[in-house]
């Protein structure tokens, strides 16, 4: 079975083609800049071959239109024709409480997703354009929607609820529904497969640190708290997101700085993060450049906070937990820095992580036990895969979807 995944964000097109017989990957790349001057399609094949297109792609359905042929292309593709294609897997961001799992997409599911556009607008729009465009390129073809929040379903009410009024709540969905999730969930199990241990006997911190950044606490294999809330702005400091804020800083910006509530969230999805706070840029590599070689007191200021607030969470969740077997670390920041992990693994001795700075150093990209042997809490580095955790969650539906069929 051959599997299509994508991820469409609101200028950009991830992609990847699995042959599920052996979980390969033929074909993967990105279309960048979408709707924008520069834009192109960046491939690379199996063989570890990387070839860039450049061409005006206007659109999400011209994006997808120009992956396809290049995926059939004699020169490039590792299909001769689209039907090859078995179904389609998509990331979705939201899904509410209405999806605690994933599903085959059908118009209700569509109109499910563009009803959480409200509450996840940077990211659910250009989801459903993805849908929108294999609905018209390749109609024949099933879809399957993954959602980010539906890992996170299992949190008890004590743990998504805010305390606001209960009315709005129960009127606009108002709770925490966590993201990332699928990465926590492959993670989790990831790194219980590599220890060899039952994942239902586990108290783990699952850390995935990208431009984007959470935390979660997964007990038995379920999560119970995640750091991510209502929208991806809560949690964690980020790339250009705040973070936990108080609330009352809103209000007080906007009526001294004259500023609308388009303008506040620009302010602290945007503008806000380690790009606020050092000035520098939202990239990590140029933080710890800027705060190693140049000894930028604001770069070293937004190292401290980053590292203080991923700490903070670390303490939280093996309080909820009752302590922490497993300890992970994935995306961008988490796989590729391994400064960042010994800075926030640093003085947590106490809850029994004997940190090896020796596995540590110079470890990027791989998976790998940093942790002393000795250690009681197990410290890893787990490079994140959520787009093999849709190819098989798509599979999966697409079999059982088939089985119905024959019956």
């Amino acid at each position: 079975m051959k599997i299509l995944v994508l991820n469409c964000g609101s200028s950009s097109i991830k992609f990847q083609l699995f042959n599920m017989k052996n979980k390969s990957v033929p074909l993967k790349g990105i279309a960048e800049k979408v709707g924008l001057k520069g834009s192109f399609v960046r491939i690379e094949k199996a063989n570890g071959e990387k070839v860039r297109f450049e061409g005006e792609i206007i659109d999400h359905l011209v994006g997808i239109e120009y992956i396809l042929g290049i995926t059939t292309s004699k020169k490039h593709g590792c299909i001769e024709k689209l039907n090859e294609i078995d179904a389609v897997g998509h990331r979705v961001v939201n899904g509410g409480e209405r999806f605690s799992a994933s599903v085959l997409i059908t118009d209700e599911v569509q109109a499910e997703v563009e009803r959480f556009c409200e509450i996840a607008p940077l990211h659910n729009p250009a989801n459903l354009k993805g849908i929108n465009a294999i609905k018209m390129l390749i109609p024949e073809i099933p879809q399957v929607a993954v959602f980010d929040t539906a890992f996170h379903q299992t949190l008890p009410p004590y743990a998504y609820m805010y305390a606001i009024p209960y009315s709005l709540y129960k009127k606009y969905g108002i709770r925490k529904y966590g993201y990332h999730g699928t990465s926590h969930y492959y993670i989790s199990k990831r790194a219980c497969d590599i220890l060899k241990t039952d994942i239902k006997t586990q108290r783990i911190i699952t850390i995935h640190l990208g431009n984007g950044a959470s935390m979660a606490a997964v007990k038995e294999g379920k999560s119970i708290d995640t750091s991510m809330g209502f929208t991806p702005l809560e949690g964690l400091i980020m790339g250009t997101r705040s973070g936990d804020l108080d609330a009352g800083v809103l209000s007080f910006i906007m009526d001294k700085e004259k500023i609308g509530l388009s303008a506040i969230s620009t302010l602290v999805n945007k503008q806000s993060g380690m790009l606020g706070i050092t000035g520098v840029s939202s990239d990590m590599r140029e933080i710890e450049d800027a705060a190693n070689e140049n000894h930028n007191e604001r770069a070293i200021l937004g190292l401290d906070m980053y590292h203080y607030r991923v700490k903070k969470y670390i303490g939280a969740y093996a309080s909820v937990m009752g302590g922490v077997d497993i300890l992970v670390f994935a995306g961008g920041i988490g796989e590729n820095s391994p400064e960042s992990r010994e800075a926030i693994c640093d003085g947590l001795e106490f809850l029994g992580i004997e940190f090896d700075q020796k596995k540590n150093k110079g470890l990027r990209s791989k998976e790998a036990i940093i942790s002393k042997s000795t250690s009681p809490v197990k410290v890893m580095v787990v490079p994140t895969n959520e787009e093999l955790v849709i190819a098989e969650d798509t599979m999966r539906i697409i079999s059982e979807m088939k089985k119905k069929s024959r019956k």
